[in-house]
């Protein structure tokens, strides 16, 4: 097969081709490591954010990869097109079944076929909310393949083929799947072991155990005339348990009661 050089982004010519591209290739790459394969058109944009801070040095060092598919390259046509007009009529244009099944199906590649083991997940903001019991999911699996949309979405049998299962990081609506691919591994790589430094601090955090987190603070003493609360400086860790525990239910309380009712329930359970 030939490959033709795909469309030009401005000044910058990128040469087309079908093979998974690895992010930082020049890193290692340790055995049985998680990996991420992001189906986008825009390969570029990657690894983003993910390339900074620990999720960037555990990329360095093999803790977990990267892969891009380059859904361009399937495209059809002299111009390699992705997408075409709704059936039915209206507004925006739809990612054509056959080129999005012809990249995920790359994407497959050597991947197990159990959701469990590799989820296949379609970024769409009419997809399930995504939430940290999700990041804790993703995390045990193998790895994991991401569809990032664009325009109108894809073709719906795309979804039915493949069973990907479609997540939403909001009730708000990006121009493309790219940053929620983004945040969505982010989550989920710092959960691996290894990637953070203090293992404990993924167990305190918000939504670990259904409330939000508790304020912190930090040296100065006194900062504006706002004082460290002085349980904190106590240095009995019972009563700072206590108020920290205080502190998350007042918090999710007053700002989430959904994920409030929710934890009066499991309690009354």
């Amino acid at each position: 097969m030939t490959n033709t050089p795909s469309k030009s982004h401005g000044r910058l010519a990128i040469s087309a081709s079908v093979k998974p591209r690895e992010v930082m290739t020049d890193t290692p790459r340790l055995k049985g490591a998680w990996c991420a394969k992001v189906v986008t058109l825009f390969p570029e944009v990657f690894p983003g954010v993910l390339g900074a801070s620990l999720s960037g040095k555990a990329l360095q060092t093999g803790l977990w990869a990267l892969e891009t598919i380059d859904l361009r390259t399937f495209g059809t046509g002299r111009h390699r097109q992705v997408d075409d007009t709704p059936a039915g009529g209206g507004a925006g244009l739809v990612m054509k079944p056959d080129v999005v099944g012809r990249a995920l199906a790359m994407a497959g590649t050597g991947t197990p076929d159990d959701p469990a083991r590799w989820p296949r997940v379609y970024l769409s903001p009419r997809g399930k909310p995504f939430t940290q019991s999700d990041a804790q999911r993703f995390a045990r699996a193998e790895g994991m393949t991401l569809l990032c949309g664009r325009f109108e979405g894809v073709d719906e049998r795309v979804i039915e083929a493949f069973g990907l299962e479609e997540v939403s990081i909001g009730d708000f609506v990006l121009t493309g799947g790219e940053i929620a691919a983004q945040a969505l591994i982010d989550a989920t790589v710092r959960l691996i072991p290894g990637v953070l430094g203090n293992a404990a601090s993924t167990e305190e955090e918000s939504f670990s155990h259904g409330l939000l987190e508790h304020p912190h603070y930090t040296q100065p003493r006194d900062w504006q005339g706002r004082a460290i609360p002085e349980v904190l400086l106590s240095g009995n860790h019972g009563e700072i348990a206590q108020w920290r525990q205080a502190q998350a239910e007042r918090l999710t309380a007053d700002r989430r009661p959904d994920l409030w009712a929710a934890h009066l329930a499991r309690k009354g359970g």
